[in-house]
């Protein structure tokens, strides 16, 4: 008889048995399963961190100059970049905010000619007031790459309330020689928590008089040729390893020497490392599941080869071959193994989101991060999904364990001997 034939009349005679080791198979093929949902979750999540959260460098340097700045940014280790051009203007049609304390001397004395304070951005949302979420949009949108070409502005609340401003309204300001003027749509209002100092301060210096522009636009208003120095640089890597590759950029485009490299990764490590420790832990569940269900299917196997040395002696004294005797332990293992991998896709597609929230649970408390706006850029919580792939790793890992498992106790089938076997249970 054909032992794949035989290997199914064993199953089908043997229920009870044959049923404890599907609870088995299922419950080693739904662990494993777990590990490796667990695993690609916790690496999708690590991927959207490290795109949102990222780690930013600061690069300062005396004569940065925008297209220094672009280039750096051209770097294939920067996810984002953000050069911060300040500058100083003068309004037309619009009334700066003022000190209310009284100028040191006690004459008025001349009115400032340039009285807000305009920074030329090209990713708002990378300034660490918005990006920690100290300053925050309370209205409209900020600035992002897109807007390059644009002539609009960023404007603070406290400048906006006292000239009536809403988000679509257009400003008029003059670079600081009053030779270039300039009408800005307003597409956003931001709230800066900084209080407006005690005693009296020049109105660019006020809080309240800071507007932010793109980087052209400020090139305009500052000197009206298109140059001008960058204060600083901020660049978001994805991570604290690209740092180095990132400065070995900074040197070849900036000089070895002369330029200040400060990396600040405290949010990459408060929210990154614990996901990546989560997938670590993910990889060793299923190798301590896989190295332990090979050890019981192994035990349970041995267990039944010695309850059925008759059945194998009678079968070896019928001149069946001793590998097709292994091999008939094998299908009934395997048939065994295919039905709980069935169960195991199940039972991860119904609760697997909820123990990968559990574990890795949801970031969205990450601060602002995409052109300053209100928590568009959080971590999304981890989407946990039953792929084929996932489900054929599983079948693999336990088809290849009813292998071993198999085949390491049917060692002791090939020492085996008719005439002493069939003597024995007489």
């Amino acid at each position: 008889m054909n032992f794949v034939k035989r290997a199914g009349m064993s199953l089908g005679a043997r229920k009870s048995k044959t049923a404890a080791l599907l609870a088995i198979f299922v419950v080693l093929c739904t662990l494993l399963l777990g590990g490796f949902l667990l695993q690609a979750a916790a690496a999708r999540q690590e991927a959207d961190a490290q795109r949102v959260i990222g780690v930013d460098v600061t690069v300062r340097q005396k004569g940065l100059t925008p297209a220094l700045a672009d280039e750096l940014g051209a770097s294939d280790v920067v996810n984002r970049y953000n050069p911060r051009l300040p500058v100083r203007a003068a309004a037309r049609g619009l009334a700066p905010l003022t000190s209310d304390a009284p100028q040191p001397g006690g004459e008025a004395g001349e009115p400032d000619q340039a009285p807000l304070a305009v920074n030329g951005v090209r990713d708002a949302g990378l300034l660490l007031p918005f990006s920690y979420g100290s300053t925050k949009i309370t209205a409209g949108r900020g600035i992002g790459p897109e807007d390059a070409d644009r002539d609009i502005a960023l404007i603070e609340r406290r400048l906006a309330d006292r000239n009536h401003l809403a988000v679509g309204d257009i400003v008029r300001v003059l670079s600081e020689d009053g030779a270039h003027p300039m009408p800005l749509k307003v597409v956003g209002i931001f709230q800066d928590p900084t209080q407006d100092p005690s005693s009296w301060t020049p109105p660019h210096e006020l809080p309240g008089n800071t507007l932010y522009v793109p980087m052209a636009t400020a090139q305009q208003l500052g000197t009206g040729t298109g140059t001008g120095t960058v204060g600083e640089a901020v660049y978001r890597i994805g991570s604290p390893d690209r740092a180095e590759r990132l400065h070995a950029e900074a040197e070849r485009v900036l000089g070895e020497s002369g330029f200040d490299f400060r990396v600040n990764d405290k949010a990459y490590q408060d929210q990154v490392r614990p996901i990546q420790q989560v997938g670590v832990f993910a990889g060793l569940i299923v190798q301590v599941i896989a190295l332990a269900g090979a050890l019981i299917l192994g035990l349970i196997v041995t267990l039944q080869i010695r309850e059925r040395r008759t059945e194998l002696g009678v079968l070896l004294a019928m001149g069946e071959r001793k590998w097709k005797l292994i091999g008939q332990h094998a299908v009934e293992v395997a048939a065994v193994a295919l039905p709980a991998v069935a169960v195991a896709a199940l039972a991860g597609q119904l609760a697997g989101q909820s123990a990968g929230d559990a574990l890795l649970g949801p970031q969205d408390d990450t601060p602002s991060a995409q052109h300053g706006a209100p928590d568009p850029g959080a971590v999304a919580g981890p989407t946990v999904r039953v792929e084929p792939g996932t489900v054929g790793r599983v079948a693999g890992i336990g088809l290849g364990i009813s292998l071993v498992s198999t085949v390491v106790p049917g060692i002791g089938i090939l020492r085996l001997h008719p005439r002493s076997i069939l003597t024995d249970s007489e």
